[in-house]
C-alpha cells in the first residue's frame, strides 16, 4: 500500500497530515478536496496541496449533490439532533466519504485518510461511510497513530516543515464550513461558560445589529422539498445559498450547545445555519396543513432516531435508508407555500397555504354557522373517551396490601 487519498481542506490538521504521510510513512498522497460550499478555500487547498508535496490534488464540486442528496432528505425528515443541531457537519461527511472512495478507485489508491481526531464524531462518520461503500478500503487515521497529542504539537510540526497554517492567536478555535452551516469548536470554546468571541460568526450578522426593517419571504415546497423562494425556482444549491444570504442578514440560525458525541463525551459546539433554520420552519408550516395528524405524530416519534443515525455516521446504513423511505413517502402531499417574517434573529411564520393538498377546511373549523361538523357529536365522543376514567374513579381509592 503506497498510495492514499487524503480528505484535504488545507487547514492545520490536514496540512500537517499531508506532510506526515509523506515524510513519516512514505506514501504517495492524492489530496481530495470536496467542494460542499466552503468558499474560496477550495482553490487555495489545491494549490497548497501541490506545494506541500501531493502527487495529485483534485477538487470536486459536490454542492448540488450535497444539497439534493443529503440536505433535502434531512429537511423532509425535519431532522434535528438533541433539539437544536440541524446536522450541518453530519450531513456533509457521507458525501465527502463517497467522493473519497471514488477518488481512491480513480487514482489507484488502496486507502483513504482523514484529519478527524480520535476524540470526535467525524472519524466514525468518514469510516463507516467508506466501509459501507467499499468494504475492502483501508483507512489511515493519523490522529490515532502518531505521537502528536494536541494542536500545539501540530503547530510546532508545521513550523518545522515551513507549512503555512490558518490557526492564529486571533482565532484560537477551529471551523468547518459547508453550504448548510459553519461550525466552531475547540480552543477558547472548550469552556462551556465562555461566550463565543466577538466577530466569530461568518454567515450571520449580530441580531442586535440586524436591520430594523423586517423582511417577508415565501418558500415553496413540492412533495416536502424546497423548490422556490418568492416564486423564483432555483437549483438546490442556489436555493440554499439564497436562503443563507437573506436569513443571515437578519441574524437567524445561531446555536450554541453542548451535545453528546457518539464516542461518549460531551462537546461544546457553536453553529450558524441561517438558510437551514429558515427552511426548517417553513417546511413545518406547510406540513401543518397538508400532513395527516397521525403520520405527523409518528414521524415526530421517529425523527430523533433518524437524526441520531445521521449524527452517528450511519447515513449508508439499511436502517437509515429504510427510515428515509418512510420519511419521503409521507411527504407526497406536502406541497404548498409558507410565508415567514425575518427580524433580528427570528423567523416567524405568518401564513401557510396549499391549493390542492390542504387538509385545513375552514368551513369545518369555523366557530360560525355552517360546515358539515355537528357539534352535538362531541357528546358521545367525550363520553366514550371518559368511560375508563369514570370506571377508575368509581372504584374508589386503592387499598395498600
Amino acid at each position: 500500500m503506497n498510495r492514499v487519498v487524503l480528505a484535504y481542506s488545507g487547514g492545520l490538521d490536514t496540512s500537517v497530515i499531508l506532510k506526515w504521510l509523506i515524510e513519516e510513512r512514505g506514501y504517495e498522497v492524492v489530496c481530495y478536496t470536496a467542494d460542499v460550499g466552503q468558499g474560496e478555500e477550495v482553490e487555495e487547498a489545491v494549490a497548497k496541496a501541490h506545494a506541500t508535496g501531493a502527487v495529485e490534488a483534485v477538487a470536486e464540486d459536490l454542492r448540488e449533490e450535497f444539497v439534493e442528496g443529503y440536505v433535502w432528505p434531512a429537511i423532509r425528515a425535519n431532522a434535528v439532533y438533541e433539539n437544536y443541531y440541524l446536522l450541518g457537519t453530519s450531513l456533509a461527511r457521507p458525501v465527502i466519504a463517497k467522493g473519497l472512495v471514488r477518488a481512491a478507485e480513480k487514482y489507484g489508491a488502496q486507502a483513504i485518510s482523514h484529519g478527524a481526531t480520535g476524540k470526535g464524531n467525524d472519524q466514525v462518520r468518514f469510516e463507516l461511510s467508506a466501509y459501507a461503500l467499499n468494504p475492502d478500503i483501508r483507512v489511515v487515521a493519523p490522529w490515532r497513530e502518531w505521537s502528536m497529542r494536541g494542536r500545539a504539537d501540530l503547530v510546532a510540526y508545521a513550523d518545522k516543515h515551513d507549512i503555512p497554517i490558518p490557526v492564529t492567536p486571533e482565532k484560537p478555535y477551529s471551523t468547518d464550513a459547508n453550504l448548510l452551516h459553519i461550525s466552531y469548536e475547540g480552543g477558547v470554546l472548550e469552556d462551556p461558560w465562555v461566550a463565543p468571541p466577538a466577530g466569530i460568526f461568518q454567515m450571520t450578522c449580530d441580531p442586535e445589529a440586524a436591520p430594523d426593517q423586517a423582511e417577508d419571504v415565501v418558500i415553496t415546497f413540492a412533495r416536502g422539498t424546497p423548490v422556490a423562494v418568492d416564486g423564483v425556482r432555483m437549483t438546490p444549491a442556489e436555493l440554499l445559498g439564497h436562503c443563507n444570504r437573506i436569513a443571515g442578514a437578519h441574524g437567524i440560525g445561531r446555536v450554541d450547545l453542548v451535545e453528546n458525541r457518539f464516542v461518549g463525551m460531551k462537546n461544546r459546539g457553536v453553529y450558524e445555519t441561517p438558510g437551514g433554520t429558515l427552511l426548517h420552519h417553513a417546511h413545518r408550516a406547510v406540513e401543518s396543513i397538508t400532513l395527516d395528524r397521525e403520520l405527523a405524530h409518528l414521524r415526530d416519534e421517529l425523527m430523533p432516531r433518524y437524526a441520531e443515525m445521521v449524527y452517528n455516521g450511519f447515513w449508508f446504513s439499511p436502517e437509515r435508508e429504510a427510515l428515509q423511505r418512510f420519511m419521503d413517502g409521507i411527504q407526497t402531499d406536502v406541497t404548498g407555500e409558507a410565508r415567514l417574517r425575518l427580524y433580528k434573529g427570528n423567523a416567524t411564520v405568518l401564513g401557510r397555504r396549499s391549493d390542492s393538498h390542504t387538509l385545513y377546511d375552514q368551513e369545518t373549523v369555523t366557530f360560525e354557522e355552517g360546515g358539515t361538523y355537528d357539534q352535538a357529536d362531541a357528546t358521545g365522543f367525550i363520553r366514550l373517551n371518559a368511560l375508563r376514567l369514570r370506571l377508575q374513579a368509581g372504584r374508589g381509592p386503592g387499598v395498600a396490601p
